[in-house]
């Protein structure tokens, strides 16, 4: 495809020639993207697509599309195949569930597409606007928000946010209080439009339009657990104590569904070589800082001689280390051993359950 234009240059709009060269799909707007793809599939296809659309979602694309002047051809090409990929998800969703789309993505795009692909649709469908829009406030001003909201607000909030974000701002909110939000997080029901609205009232301007929200489905145990794996070791362990006290059931199914750095004890030797081939030897050194032998042997046991001797002279040089970079690091790991077991590469079951044929 060669460059196009949806104006014709000229001498005063090379800086924005320039300025668009430089761009990626990840970078720009939805809108400007929305308007660079009605660009390249022309006008009836757009106008088609406008029919769609409600009228502060016309003025946003016709605003950019107003300004875009040269499109280069790899960033066109980039947002139709980052179009194409949405709209095949979401066909697979709609028609045979999240498990049936995630099997053919996988085929289609590998693991890591697809649980992108996946997560994004299925938030496209279960949320709007106004929770996405929470998404790029920051964690810490976004704790001072929920200042004397009750915990069942702050609930609903949260399983809106993905984990990441929830993670972090869970961990600016008082300790008393993490837990109890993590259990109604868990044991929430179908929202209705009102209760959604009444909490768009309170978080006023933080939470900007709620829109038209139909009856749907949030929280629930796996984003609790999620958040979990994201928060750091103790302050994890902490909330998960505290939840068996009032639900032990609970604790148990979410501990279930989390992936810990204990999990390693879990994996045998190919996967721990497939673990060490991927992560760095000094991020590998900070983790077993401080971790039980039979975890560090675990690695011991699948390394020759002399890189375990360069191992442990790397964890001895290191000397003292904040406990917290020690988690970042345990997390980067767990990070790794999730996306091995998703490919099918190592097995976190322990192998107990295990059945063959012969």
């Amino acid at each position: 495809m060669q460059e196009m234009t949806a104006t014709s240059a000229t001498p005063a709009r090379r800086a924005e020639t320039l300025r668009a060269a430089t761009q990626t799909a990840e970078t720009i707007s939805g809108a400007r993207k929305a308007a660079i793809l009605c660009v390249a599939l022309g006008d009836e296809a757009a106008s088609e697509i406008f029919k769609y659309l409600d009228e502060d979602e016309v003025q946003a694309i016709s605003k950019e599309l107003a300004s875009i002047n040269n499109i280069p051809s790899e960033l066109a090409n980039e947002i139709i195949e980052e179009f194409h990929q949405i709209l095949t998800a979401r066909t697979y969703v709609i028609s045979g569930g999240v498990e049936y789309a995630k099997r053919l993505l996988i085929k289609a795009y590998g693991p890591e597409v697809a649980r992108r692909l996946i997560d994004r649709i299925t938030r496209s469908l279960e949320s709007t606007v106004g929770f996405e829009a929470l998404q790029k406030v920051d964690p810490q001003q976004l704790s001072k928000l929920f200042q004397n909201e009750h915990t069942q607000t702050i609930a609903l909030v949260l399983a809106h946010l993905d984990a990441s974000t929830a993670a972090d701002t869970l961990q600016y909110l008082p300790e008393s209080q993490r837990a109890e939000i993590l259990l109604r997080m868990a044991n929430l029901q179908p929202i209705s439009q009102d209760v959604i609205r009444r909490v768009s009232v309170v978080l006023d301007q933080k939470l900007r339009s709620i829109g038209d929200y139909s009856r749907r489905a949030v929280g629930g145990i796996r984003p609790v657990a999620e958040i979990c794996n994201r928060l750091d070791r103790d302050a994890s362990r902490k909330i998960l104590e505290d939840l068996e006290k009032t639900n032990a059931e609970l604790a148990l199914e979410i501990r279930n569904l989390m992936v810990t750095f204990d999990d390693l004890l879990l994996i045998d030797d190919v996967g721990i070589r497939e673990i060490l081939q991927r992560v760095d030897k000094r991020v590998l050194a900070m983790s077993l800082k401080g971790t039980s032998p039979e975890i560090q042997n675990r690695f011991f046991a699948n390394m020759s001689s002399r890189a375990v001797e360069m191992l442990k002279e790397e964890m001895e040089y290191m000397g003292q280390v904040r406990v917290k970079d020690v988690s970042a690091a345990q997390r980067e790991i767990v990070e790794i051993m999730r996306e091995l077991d998703e490919k099918g590469i190592i097995s976190l079951s322990g192998g107990a359950e295990e059945e063959y044929v012969s």
